[in-house]
């Protein structure tokens, strides 16, 4: 029943009409008049998970451009040559499903006063918002998800969007109220409000770190807010914001995806990292192959179709088993993430503590992510001197094992590999960018005729709308 109530949502509030006259006239007879808020947010919980995890935001873009996967078929996006469509995917499910649904909960939750259904709304929004903005840089925030008022929304900066993401989530923070409403339909933590709240402090640190680079005065103010709210972040992996699927047609989309393809290998270049530090997730990450002698074997990244196709389907390695699984779970922010950021919070001296130890710890906490345990295994990783933590080069240290810890979040690895700027990859074999990796998603073709004026005026201000444009956030 839920998921035919989530196939009418989607239907009455998937797509966005060119004109407001269309909207009020080309109107569903099927769809409901007035959705509910517990059946938009398990729609929009999945919609856009499912477009996180899913195959044009993360398997044949930002999951190639970080090197965790690569393609042995049909090479083009691993040569980095995409079109001005090869991007609308997360630009519709970020507006059409994301924002304009989490609007009308919002809506919603103000006429009926609950604001735990508010909290959480604008919660799921800000992620919605920085997905966006990561990947495109300048974007449609304060004008967009409201067709009445705005058909042609402004592009407002990325400075501006994330400080307006970290004001949203510090009004979220106090409108969730775990002793407040109920709430229904939230499979991502079953409206245990508590959790809510740490996702909530958990993004604003992510968020605070984004800016870093070019506002430390205001990240910092971040954490000290936190801090003076007595706010807590996650504390372990049972905490972590991941949507956990179930048996078709509801599978992972990597799953989804292995049903009928079989394009798609792992990394040559992490392979090779993991093997060198004989890294217990390797084969967590990697099969073995076919063919014996079984190994675990990558793909070069961007290769020519002839030579990937030679490589052999049978001699090289797929993804692990755990991210192919029909219930594998979808992440949006682990643990180990967190205690990531933490560490690197008190190597920038925002907050207090032991850096080295919080870095120790994130390690820890992707291994216990996938039920790696054994104490003497993980002691003998930490203790390699190539995996120890450099105070003297933080950004190394946390960036290359954060890079490993995102194994299978494309975008997010994609966003924390251009901040960090490690690991330090080698560009596709057969690149089309004259020995660059991309560093941002173009802009859909589509905005350039619907919404004209306001895309050129982000581009004047942005730089050219191209994939090797650096963006804001993104300052070395």
């Amino acid at each position: 029943m839920r998921a035919l109530y989530i196939s009418i949502i989607v239907l009455s509030l998937g797509a966005v009409s060119c004109k407001k006259e269309l909207g009020n006239i080309n109107k569903n007879p099927n769809a409901t008049e007035n959705p509910q808020s517990d059946y938009l947010l398990t729609a929009t919980e999945k919609l856009v998970t499912d477009a996180y995890w899913g195959v044009d935001n993360n398997m044949n873009s930002s999951l190639l451009f970080v090197q965790h996967w690569a393609k042995i078929q049909y090479t083009d996006p691993d040569r980095y040559k995409f079109t001005n469509s090869s991007f609308d995917s997360l630009w519709k499910a970020g507006y059409a499903r994301g924002v304009t649904n989490l609007n009308k909960i919002l809506s919603i939750a103000a006429t009926q006063n609950n604001t735990n259904y508010k909290g959480v709304a604008l919660t799921l929004r800000s992620w919605v918002f920085q997905l966006l903005t990561d990947a495109y840089g300048d974007i449609p925030y304060k004008q967009a998800g409201n067709i009445d008022s705005f058909l042609t929304p402004k592009y407002d900066t990325q400075e501006d969007v994330y400080l307006g993401l970290l004001a949203d989530l510090k009004t979220a923070q106090a409108a969730l109220d775990p002793s407040g409403p109920a709430i229904a339909g939230d499979p991502l933590y079953g409206g245990k409000i508590n959790y809510w709240k740490k996702f909530v402090n958990s993004l604003r640190l992510r968020i605070a770190l984004r800016i870093a680079d070019r506002d430390a005065d205001q990240a910092k103010q971040v954490l000290t807010d936190i801090q003076t709210e007595g706010g807590a972040y996650f504390e372990g992996i049972g905490e972590a914001a991941a949507l956990v699927y179930q048996s078709s047609p509801n599978q992972n989309p990597v799953s989804a995806i292995f049903d009928t393809r079989q394009d798609y290998r792992i990394s040559k270049t992490i392979v090779d990292r993991l093997a060198a530090l004989n890294d217990p997730r390797l084969p967590v990450y990697a099969q073995l192959t076919d063919d014996a002698p079984k190994v675990y074997k990558g793909v070069p990244n961007g290769l020519l179709t002839d030579d990937a196709n030679s490589l052999g389907l049978s001699k090289t390695s797929r993804p692990g088993d755990y991210f192919r699984a029909p219930q594998a779970p979808g992440v949006i922010m682990s643990y180990a993430e967190v205690l990531f950021d933490l560490s690197e919070a008190v190597a920038r001296g925002f907050i207090t503590g032991d850096a080295a130890d919080l870095y120790n710890k994130a390690v820890l906490a992707s291994f216990a992510q996938y039920g790696i345990t054994d104490i003497t295994l993980t002691g003998n990783y930490l203790g390699q001197a190539s995996v120890q933590y450099d105070a003297g080069n933080y950004k190394k240290s946390i960036g290359e094992q954060k890079w490993i810890a995102l194994f299978g979040q494309g975008l997010e690895a994609f966003a924390e590999w251009r901040r960090l700027d490690y690991p330090q990859l080698t560009p596709a074999v057969a690149g089309v960018l004259g020995g660059k990796i991309p560093v941002r998603f173009i802009y859909p073709g589509k905005e350039q005729s619907l919404n004209g004026d306001n895309y050129t005026k982000a581009v004047e201000h942005q730089g050219a709308d191209l994939l090797t444009t650096k963006l804001w956030f993104d300052k070395y």
